[in-house]
């Protein structure tokens, strides 16, 4: 017959067990009792590394990692221990290849956002930022949302299944892409239209309605930025988002405001935790964790230099190609109304035959 000694033990091992498993379940479930340094892993694309911020950790990589990132001042703010795996130009493989490695039965939370390169993000504006006279915007938008539509539900798919594989207790939050215009175009050297504007704009909404429907088929959170970023896109008084920037990689991405008072701001309360610094002491902290987030990323180098970074490419009117569509459309490429005329004539033109073909 067992002693008290034994039953003592018994009890403290059953004990042992039941806090173990309940610290589990609160991982899992995110609850702020065992939030302090449990494991956060940023994976996805430039909209969460923090490109558009213009200050960038010194990892060996063209990932552009931003303290200034949401997900750098989400970490800051709620305790959080940090692994930044997100990277400019990172498509749904180059996540599944190079980031998910990252993961683990041990990861608490996970923060995603994936889809914008796998639909050409970078080579749409490219096209759609041209004179009408010189370019296809209308073609390069249909060939997006026709990826968005028919490819991309099945790669988000695949790649949320791995993510709960590797992370099986994990809280994963799963974010959108913002509106980047407002309806006009104040650069200089760029030729939105309207009727242009309005489609990127439709695109985004697209592809965060796919976004959503698959993390939803996953258990995952969708945090929408749209109506956040309302009265914030390109040429609003106050920009959450770039417009085009020297450098252009800066061009069409959330600036540190997009990400301190936008992203950061609908993330956080995803996390089902109560943060314990205030914004501007999280933002101190951030800074501060600099060289540990480039120590930390510096391991996976190798790989984060197989990604191709995006290339968003500024309209040169010099170039032979333009000075071929300039002489096929009757632009005069020394005078800026004649560059403007055509383009409006261009454009017009364009919509109507987009029209009529939806008609047919």
């Amino acid at each position: 017959m067992p002693g008290p000694t034994s039953s003592r033990r018994r009890r403290a091992l059953a004990a042992g067990l039941s806090a173990v498993a309940g610290l589990g379940a609160a991982l899992a479930l995110g609850s702020p009792a065992a939030a302090a340094g449990a494991s956060y892993v940023a994976l996805g694309d430039s909209y969460s590394s923090g490109t558009g911020t213009r200050s960038y950790i010194s990892d060996g990589t063209s990932c552009q990692r931003s303290v200034y990132a949401y997900p750098s001042l989400d970490a800051s703010a709620l305790g959080l221990t940090l692994t930044f795996r997100a990277c400019s130009g990172a498509t749904v493989a180059d996540v599944t290849n190079t980031q998910l490695t990252a993961l683990s039965t041990g990861t608490a939370y996970v923060t995603i956002s994936v889809g914008g390169n796998d639909a050409g993000f970078a080579s749409v504006l490219t096209t759609c930022a041209q004179p009408s006279w010189a370019s296809n915007c209308n073609g390069a938008i249909d060939t997006a949302q026709g990826i968005i539509t028919n490819t991309l539900p099945g790669r988000l798919a695949t790649l949320y299944s791995s993510i709960r594989a590797k992370a099986p207790n994990a809280r994963v939050m799963v974010v959108g892409y913002p509106r980047i215009f407002n309806g006009e175009d104040c650069n200089a050297l760029t030729w939105f239209s309207p009727t242009e504007e309005s489609r990127l704009n439709a695109t985004a909404d697209l592809l965060n309605s796919k976004t959503a429907t698959a993390a939803a088929g996953a258990g995952f959170t969708f945090v929408n930025p749209t109506s956040k970023f309302v009265g914030h896109a390109v040429c609003d008084n106050v920009e959450w988002l770039n417009g085009l920037s020297s450098p252009t990689t800066e061009s069409y991405h959330p600036n540190i405001a997009g990400h301190r008072d936008g992203y950061a701001v609908l993330t956080k309360p995803a996390f089902g935790i109560t943060a314990t610094l205030s914004p501007t002491r999280a933002e101190a902290k951030a800074v501060a964790s600099a060289d540990s987030l480039a120590r930390d990323a510096s391991r996976y180098a190798a790989v984060d230099r197989t990604i191709t970074p995006e290339r968003f490419v500024a309209p040169d009117l010099h170039s032979p190609a333009m000075r071929a569509a300039a002489a096929r459309a009757g632009v005069d490429l020394s005078s800026r109304a004649s560059i403007d005329a055509a383009d409006r004539l261009w454009s017009a033109r364009q919509d109507a035959e987009r029209q009529e073909a939806a008609r047919r």
